[in-house]
């Protein structure tokens, strides 16, 4: 009879032996300070009875200098903090972090002063690696990324190059699945409202729909771009009525922006899905709260951000991990 291999106790089983938390039995495992000698001793003890033995991610870890990770966000603070996309990255961050016993930092570097307290902060080595997302071109933080000797995660690609870590969803099959959608409903005047074009996810989502008309055999309409939020949307919608007077669906490149368009619609006295079908992109809690619901590409974002965060603390622990590109699946609902 083989003998079966016996699994090996994680720190958590350790922790709850001990009666301690698991970032108290990690300090004790890395000789760090600040324990008291009981929960010490309680941790080794447990350690003993258990017979735990770090695994090698856990000891590349513990030589760490820092223990603090950095996300950085090239984005204006006000539209970053009303965003949900960015609530969920931050959640998902997080929870990877804590698992690693590392802490976030949260840096926005939009500005001149941000960069500049960016540039600060990894030439001091304060942090031990860090995340970028929200990149344009020609982005100022990509240089400063790029200088730097630490490991750096992007979530989502830049526009300027392929860097060699990174975590992303598939935008372009996303986006031309919901346009698709849109043209198995037998719509043929499918427009779209793009983001910002400095940025590789807008481009992705754009080259989407593109390639979903081109198959069907009709031309791409000239898109209109937002700026990912609801008003941009509102706006541009507008111009799509202005130009496309016979337009009969649209596929926004974000919930968000779908939401503005919704709006002008509506005032526009077009009937949704009626006249004009309407779908987004990301599945946030938008997209069920509008009337009607929206029809929507869902992209594992709270996945996105653990993904980057796990992605960072294995290079910090001297892995090579590989990139990484998550599905999105189409989430149909009443707007179309």
């Amino acid at each position: 009879m083989t003998d079966v291999p016996r699994r090996q106790p994680t720190l958590e089983e350790v922790a709850a032996r001990a009666g301690v938390s698991r970032s108290a039995a990690s300090r004790v495992l890395n000789d760090a300070p600040h324990v008291s000698r009981a929960k010490r001793e309680a941790v080794q003890r447990a350690i003993r009875e258990l017979d735990y033995v770090p695994n090698t991610t856990a000891r590349a870890l513990a030589t760490r200098q820092k223990g603090v990770a950095a996300l950085v966000i090239s984005g204006e603070t006000p539209s970053i903090f009303a965003d949900p996309f960015f609530a969920k990255v931050i959640v998902g961050v997080s929870a990877a972090l804590e698992e690693a016993d590392l802490n976030l930092m949260l840096c926005l570097a939009a500005a001149d002063r941000g960069r500049r307290r960016l540039e600060k902060l990894l030439r001091a080595g304060d942090v031990d690696g860090v995340m970028l997302m929200a990149v344009r071109e020609n982005d100022p933080v990509l240089h400063i990324a790029q200088e730097t000797e630490l490991p750096v995660v992007f979530g989502g690609r830049p526009v300027d190059f392929d860097p060699p870590w990174f975590v992303d969803v598939d935008n372009v099959g996303g986006a031309r699945q919901a346009t698709e959608h849109l043209l198995a409903l037998g719509r043929r005047r499918v427009a779209m409202i793009c983001g910002t074009m400095d940025t590789q996810v807008s481009r992705a989502r754009h080259r989407g729909y593109r390639e979903a008309m081109m198959l069907a055999g009709l031309e791409p309409l000239t898109p209109e771009s937002g700026d990912f939020n609801e008003p941009s949307g509102a706006l541009a919608m507008a111009e799509l009525l202005k130009r496309h007077p016979d337009v009969d669906a649209v596929f926004a490149a974000n919930d968000n922006m779908a939401a503005g368009a919704l709006r002008t619609l509506r005032g526009a006295g077009r009937a949704v899905p009626r006249d004009v079908a309407i779908a987004g992109f990301d599945d946030l809690d938008i997209a069920q709260i509008v009337e009607p619901s929206l029809t929507t590409v869902h992209q594992p974002i709270q996945a996105l951000g653990h993904e980057m965060a796990r992605m960072l603390v294995g290079l910090v622990a001297g892995e090579k991990p590989s990139p990484l590109i998550l599905p999105t699946r189409l989430v149909t609902r009443s707007s179309t």
